[in-house]
C-alpha cells in the first residue's frame, strides 16, 4: 500500500473521528440547554451565550484538537443548533450563485458562471432532510412522502426548491439559487455589461410610460433579477400587487401588496393557483400587477388585465427568444381550457404585450440582455415584432467565455409618443443604426 493510500484513508479516519465529536458535542448542548431561559435571549446575545457552552463542552472531551480545528468544531456546533448546519460555509459566501446538493455527499456550487464541487458534505440522508425541513418550515411548507417536492424562499431571499426520496433516488436533491440581501442594481448590471445606457434610458421610460413588458430568457438567465431591477423606475405612488409561487421580489416602493400561491394540504385540497390570485388581484384596484413567472393558465387572465386598464404590468416566463415567447404564451392559454382560435390568441398577446426584453445566459457564465423587441401589432395572422437593440455573439476567448456587441438597429419605436405624453424624451441619437458596446 503506498504513502499517499495511507495518507488518505489517515484524513478520512480524522474527519470520521472529528464528525463523531461533533455529533457527541451537540448532543450534550441539546441535553445542557435551559429552553426556557433560551426563550429569553435573542440574536448574538443567545449565540454568544450558547459559545461558552460549546466551549466548556469540548474542554471536557479528551481530544487533541489544535486551535483552528477548536474554533471550526465551535463553529459547526453552533451553525448546526442555530443555523443551516454545513450549509452556512456556503451562503456566507457572497461570490456563490447557486448550490447545488445531490444527496448528502455530493454538494457543487457556481461560482463566478462555472461550476464546482465544494468539500462541504452531510452526515447522512437524514441530516439533510434536516435543514431542509428547517428551512421550508419557517414559510409554511412542508415536505415528506406523500408531497415529494417543494419551492420555498429562504430568509435572506433566495429561491429553494428540493425533491427527496422515493422520487430522488440517491437522497434529497436541493437547489438553492442565490438572490442575496443586497440583490444586484442597475448600476451593478451596466458595469457586468448586461445592457448599455441606451438600452436602460428605453427600459426607463417604458416603465415610466407605464407599457406592459414581458421579460422571458431560459433557467438562470437572471429574468428575476432583472424584473427587480425595472421596478425600480415604477413610481412610489402606484400600487402593485406582485404574485408569486414563492416572493422572491424585491420591490422597493411602498404601496406593495404581496401575494403568494399556497400548495395543497396533506388531504390535497386547499391548493390556491396564481390563477385564482390574479382573478383575486382585480378586484384589489392595483395600477399594476407583476407576476413572478407565467407558467401556466395564469397567463391568459394576466393578459386580459393587461388588457383592461393595468397598464404597466409585467411578468417572466421561459422561451429562447422574443418570437418563442409569443408562442410560449399561445401553448399557455390553450392550458387555460378555452378553444380560442389562433388568431384571437394572438390579436390578444399583440394588444397586450408592448416589449418583450429577451435575458440570456451565454456560454462561460456571462448574462446579456439579447433582445430589446417591440411587439408592434398583427398582420394578418402573424404578430409583428421588430428587433430596437439585440447582442451578437462573435466568439469564445481563451477562458470560454462568449464575448459579442451590443447593435442598435436603427428603429424608432412605435410606443415614442407613449412616452413622450409621459414625459420621457429619449435622444435620437440612441436609435441610431450602429455597435454600441463590444466585450
Amino acid at each position: 500500500m503506498n504513502s499517499s493510500t495511507l495518507s488518505n484513508r489517515s484524513a478520512e479516519s480524522k474527519e470520521a473521528n472529528f464528525e463523531q465529536l461533533k455529533q457527541r458535542i451537540h448532543s450534550k448542548l441539546v441535553d445542557k440547554l435551559d429552553l426556557s431561559r433560551v426563550g429569553d435571549l435573542e440574536g448574538e446575545t443567545l449565540r454568544r451565550e450558547i459559545r461558552l457552552v460549546v466551549e466548556h463542552l469540548c474542554d471536557t472531551e479528551d481530544t487533541l484538537l489544535n486551535r483552528s480545528e477548536r474554533e471550526r468544531l465551535i463553529d459547526e456546533v453552533l451553525d448546526e443548533t442555530f443555523g443551516l448546519g454545513p450549509l452556512e460555509v456556503l451562503l456566507k459566501d457572497a461570490t456563490i450563485s447557486d448550490i447545488l446538493i445531490n444527496g448528502p455527499k455530493h454538494v457543487y456550487c457556481e461560482r463566478r458562471g462555472r461550476m464546482e464541487k465544494s468539500n462541504v458534505v452531510f452526515r447522512d440522508n437524514n441530516h439533510l432532510l434536516q435543514i431542509v425541513d428547517r428551512i421550508i418550515s419557517k414559510v409554511g411548507r412542508r415536505v415528506d412522502e406523500t408531497c415529494p417536492m417543494v419551492d420555498a424562499r429562504m430568509q435572506d431571499g433566495s429561491r429553494f426548491n428540493a425533491i427527496i426520496p422515493p422520487l430522488a433516488l440517491d437522497g434529497a436533491a436541493v437547489s438553492i439559487r442565490r438572490f442575496g440581501a443586497n440583490p444586484l442594481k442597475l448600476e451593478d448590471l451596466l458595469n457586468f455589461k448586461a445592457f448599455t445606457p441606451e438600452m436602460v434610458m428605453l427600459l426607463e421610460g417604458a416603465i415610466k410610460a407605464r407599457l406592459n413588458v414581458v421579460i422571458s430568457g431560459g433557467t438562470g438567465s437572471g429574468k428575476t433579477t432583472l424584473l427587480n431591477t425595472l421596478s425600480s423606475f415604477i413610481s412610489n405612488g402606484d400600487r402593485i400587487v406582485t404574485i408569486e409561487d414563492a416572493a422572491e421580489l424585491q420591490l422597493q416602493q411602498d404601496h406593495v401588496v404581496r401575494l403568494e400561491t399556497r400548495p395543497p394540504n396533506i388531504e390535497g385540497k386547499g391548493a390556491i393557483t396564481a390563477t385564482d390570485l390574479v382573478r383575486n388581484a382585480l378586484r384589489m384596484r392595483p395600477e399594476r400587477i407583476i407576476i413572478g413567472e407565467c407558467r401556466g393558465p395564469e397567463t391568459l387572465d394576466m393578459l386580459q388585465a393587461m388588457n383592461t386598464g393595468h397598464e404597466g404590468s409585467m411578468t417572466t416566463l421561459h422561451a429562447n427568444s422574443p418570437r418563442d415567447a409569443v408562442a410560449r404564451m399561445e401553448t399557455m392559454i390553450m392550458m387555460a381550457g378555452f378553444e380560442l382560435p389562433l388568431k384571437a390568441m394572438r390579436t390578444q398577446i399583440a394588444s397586450a404585450v408592448d416589449l418583450i426584453v429577451q435575458a440570456n445566459r451565454l456560454q462561460g457564465g456571462p448574462r446579456k440582455i439579447t433582445h430589446i423587441t417591440e411587439v408592434v401589432g398583427m398582420e394578418q395572422d402573424t404578430v409583428v415584432m421588430q428587433d430596437i437593440y439585440t447582442y451578437e455573439r462573435d466568439g469564445i476567448d481563451e477562458n470560454g467565455r462568449c464575448y459579442g456587441r451590443f447593435v442598435a438597429h436603427g428603429i424608432r419605436p412605435t410606443f415614442m409618443p407613449r412616452l413622450e405624453a409621459a414625459g420621457v424624451r429619449l435622444p435620437v441619437s440612441a436609435f441610431r443604426q450602429r455597435v454600441m458596446l463590444e466585450d
